[in-house]
Formats: structure tokens, sequence, C-alpha cells
């Protein structure tokens, strides 16, 4: 079994997905309504939106679609999209470059748990927590 995230946007899923091309690495798929089967379902003026988007790292996979148009939107809440980092130098780009034009709620610091730690919010609305535990041991 796997379990994977899937975030709902409203309008800005593929220029997320582009930018976490690029600070997460892997295999992008946009689909936009354009094309597809749906399109005929969709308003001229939405067919841009992204029907469906995966970012495939390592059989890892984030993904996401825009709101059909006229459905609202609260924005993405009630989550973080968690990222053990492979060392503390990847710790500190991936906060650098998720948090650039979003917001810090906790800066990436040490903890018990972890060498480094970290929570933002991104461009984009997405909330992320950034781990990296080192030689930290979570206490039983």
């Amino acid at each position: 079994m796997n379990i994977h995230a899937y975030l709902i946007f409203d309008g800005q899923c593929a220029d997320a997905f582009r930018f976490y091309a690029e600070v997460l690495g892997g295999e992008l798929l946009i689909m936009p309504f354009e094309g597809s089967p749906a399109c005929a379902d969709v308003a001229p003026e939405h067919l841009a939106r992204t029907m469906h988007a995966s970012l495939n790292r390592d059989g890892q996979l984030l993904m996401g679609s825009d709101t059909m148009p006229g459905e609202p939107y609260d924005g993405i809440k009630g989550c973080h999209i968690s990222i053990q980092a492979d060392d503390m130098a990847h710790a500190e780009r991936l906060y650098r470059e998720l948090s650039a034009q979003g917001s810090v709620q906790m800066e990436l610091q040490k903890t018990f748990w972890a060498e480094g730690f970290a929570m933002l919010t991104d461009r984009f609305g997405v909330p992320w927590m950034i781990n990296f535990s080192g030689d930290c041991q979570v206490p039983a």
C-alpha cells in the first residue's frame, strides 16, 4: 500500500508543481483540461486549469489539481507535507527555497527530536514541515 498527498489549488496548480519539480526534483506530469475528455465540461476560459498534476520522485508521489471554476476554495488546511531531508545542508536548501515568498511558522532549528526542523507555508499556500533527524532520537 502507498499513501500519497493530493493538493487542491485555485488556478495555481501548474505553477506550484513546476516550482516543486525545481526544488524537489522528480518527473513532472501536468494535464490541463484542454485536450482532455473533460474539456467539453469546462468553460473555454478555464481550459488551462490543471485537471491533474503529479511529481514522481523515486516512487513517491505528490499530486494535485485545480478546483473547478465556481466551486468554493478555502485553501489547503489541516495538513502539512512533511519532508525528511538527507542531511542538514539539504534541509537548509529546502527551507530556503520553499519559504521564499511564503511565510515561516517555525524557523529551521534544532529540537529534541531533530538536528533541524522547520514549519512553513510556501507562496502557493501549501504548508510544509522539513525534518532532518541526524543523531537525535525521539525518546520512547
